[in-house]
């Protein structure tokens, strides 16, 4: 069984930084996607950034730039570092895997199928 942990939430200033973590335990195939979403009270969720096995990224085009996602050396960490950020970029903040080949790294929530619990992120003006 795969599980996915979130950590890393909370509540920053404009044009400050944060780091959010997602920890992955359980076997998981060798090529897969691994995704940052977001999802904002009263909005659907949007795909922020995401990862497969060869190190191919997406980003959401109001976050390129800004955020990076990284895996750790190990595959079963995923890592979203997050920097000039701003009071919209305030929401829950979810990681999910897919396991297989997709392609290009998807951005669609309804491509993967693992996800963790989140993690607050708040952005103050």
């Amino acid at each position: 069984q795969v599980e996915l942990v979130e950590s890393g939430g909370a509540s920053v200033q404009a044009g400050g930084s944060l780091k959010l973590s997602c920890e992955i335990s359980g076997y998981f195939y060798p090529e897969y996607c691994m995704g940052w979403f977001r999802q904002a009270p009263g909005k659907e969720r949007q795909g922020v950034a995401a990862i497969d096995d060869e190190g191919d990224t997406s980003y959401l085009d109001s976050v390129e730039g800004r955020f990076t996602v990284t895996r750790g050396s190990a595959k079963n960490t995923l890592d979203l570092q997050m920097n000039s950020l701003k009071p919209e970029d305030t929401a829950v903040y979810y990681c999910a895997l897919e396991q297989g080949a997709i392609g290009e790294p998807p951005l669609q929530a309804d491509e993967y199928t693992y996800w963790g619990q989140g993690t607050q992120v708040t952005v103050s003006s």
